[in-house]
């Protein structure tokens, strides 16, 4: 009896031990963006520059988790388990909170905010069955920006003979509010498990969370990957070390085309390898990745923050100024490299350097769209009849001699557009990067590096060795070979 229960143990344990130090967790990334949305190309690149923007300079306010509207990519799981709820949230590398609606949900002023296809129409979940959490508890001073948990009992209405005995464990942890570009939210926090429909299925049990029951144009939650205490990769840690010290993505290159971006993206938790075949099939001939350092914030510790040396646009490299190579002590400067940013922001001098740069080349031979530029907010933009435009390289280097060559689509944007009293529709292309203003005087991050700039690369953000890695892959074909592993 003894021998056969010791058996159960060692196979129990084996399975556990073998799981969490050899498999990955394989989820698909879905595009939330739908062109029904949209009249018009210029109408769809409108809305995301302008979010780009607004996302961008709401991380200057003076707030601890600046979360913004929106992003670009959702993630699914399942809340509980009886039984287990659909939820579909935001994957977001630029906040560390996993929060949600719950039912009953009222959502002030989120008429047109987003197409319900983002959350594949899902309910807000009911959380009656999952468990409060202490105002005592860690998380709860996490939510709160660090405040003590004597404050936090004591807004819990928890008894000052009780606070001064540190006995105040039966008291839920105290509403916060969260302030956004463009909304709000006040949410309480709650634990409960949390599963992932993912190739090999986990369970988080205890997971922590916020719950919103109103929120004022944010009708959709958050899955928040940056690096703090809530975030999903830290919470995934304490389950599996080897699953939450290391995650990336890959990002399908859909340029806004329908079919691409139905298909799924992966989101990698953990590390992985191939065969030599498959990795030749999904783009590892490509070269492998190259990394910059992730430089530590001390304002905004939850951003993965790296240093920019250098734009090359053609042949010329252009400077950068000193703040985008480090962060200083007040939390200024650094490239955030952000999941739920569409395009690119830098500094204003380095974006017009790059636009003089860029228009140099282009000016010469391709008429400028003056129009498209104010219909997209994007530019500049130029007219090249039916013709591929001849468009210079553009290449990123990031300090660690860690160079990032972009493929063409993924800062150059060419559509046919029929407007402008032109009975033919003309073919115009756009540079899709965006000016973020004078970093003198905004301070915070100095810019951010969008998901659009990073399709078609696997981005890897190694937490055990504190980097961000970059690596050409073919997106599509490694999800269909992650999943045959």
């Amino acid at each position: 009896m003894a021998s056969s229960f010791l058996f159960l143990f060692m196979t129990i344990f084996l399975t556990h031990y073998v799981f969490s130090c050899s498999a990955i967790v394989l989820l698909p990334l879905t595009h939330s963006l739908s062109k029904t949305q949209f009249n018009s190309t210029p109408h769809l690149l409108k809305f995301t520059s302008a979010r780009s923007a607004t996302r961008f300079h709401h991380r200057h306010r003076q707030i601890s988790l600046p979360l913004s509207p929106g992003s670009d990519y959702t993630l699914s799981f399942n809340l509980g388990s009886h039984p287990p709820q659909p939820i579909s949230l935001y994957m977001d590398t630029g906040s560390d909170l996993v929060w949600f609606p719950c039912a009953p949900f009222e959502c002030i002023l989120c008429e047109g905010k987003y197409d319900s296809a983002a959350t594949g129409g899902l309910s807000p979940p009911n959380i009656t069955s999952s468990a409060s959490v202490s105002c005592k508890s860690p998380a709860c001073s996490a939510a709160h920006t660090s405040l003590s948990s004597s404050d936090l009992c004591a807004m819990a209405r928890c008894p000052l003979e009780l606070i001064e005995t540190s006995d105040c464990s039966s008291f839920s942890c105290p509403p916060f509010y969260y302030a956004y570009g463009d909304g709000s939210l006040v949410a309480r926090l709650y634990r409960d498990s949390l599963s992932m429909p993912a190739s090999s299925p986990l369970v988080l049990h205890n997971f922590t969370f916020g719950c919103a029951h109103t929120a004022l144009g944010e009708p959709v939650g958050v899955a928040g990957f940056g690096r703090g205490v809530l975030s999903l990769p830290a919470q995934l840690a304490s389950f599996s070390p080897h699953l939450g010290n290391q995650f990336s993505y890959c990002l399908v290159s859909h340029s806004f085309d329908a079919d691409r971006v139905r298909r799924p993206s992966p989101l990698i938790l953990g590390r992985y390898s191939l065969d030599d075949e498959k990795k030749k099939r999904v783009g590892h001939d490509r070269g492998e990745f190259v990394y910059t350092a992730m430089l530590d914030n001390p304002k905004h510790p939850y951003f993965y923050c790296v240093g920019l040396e250098g734009i090359t646009v053609g042949n010329r490299k252009i400077p950068v100024p000193e703040i985008l190579k480090r962060v200083d002590r007040r939390g200024n400067g650094g490239m955030v490299v952000d999941s739920g940013t569409t395009f690119t922001m830098l500094p204003a001098g380095l974006y017009e350097s790059l636009v003089t740069e860029f228009n140099h080349r282009m000016g010469r031979v391709y008429k400028r769209a003056t129009q498209i530029e104010e219909r997209t907010g994007l530019g500049p933009c130029y007219y090249s009849d039916d013709s591929a435009a001849k468009v210079p390289a553009v290449a990123l280097h990031f300090v660690g001699n860690s160079t990032v060559i972009l493929p063409r689509n993924n800062y150059y944007y060419e559509f046919f557009d029929g407007r402008d009293g032109q009975k033919k529709k003309r073919k115009v292309g756009c540079l899709m990067l965006m000016n973020g203003g004078d970093e003198a005087e905004s301070g915070g991050p100095a810019a951010t590096l969008g998901n659009y700039q990073q399709q078609g690369f696997e981005v890897v953000y190694d937490l055990e060795k504190h980097r961000v890695g970059f690596a050409r892959r073919k997106c599509a074909l490694l999800w269909d070979s992650l999943q045959q592993r």
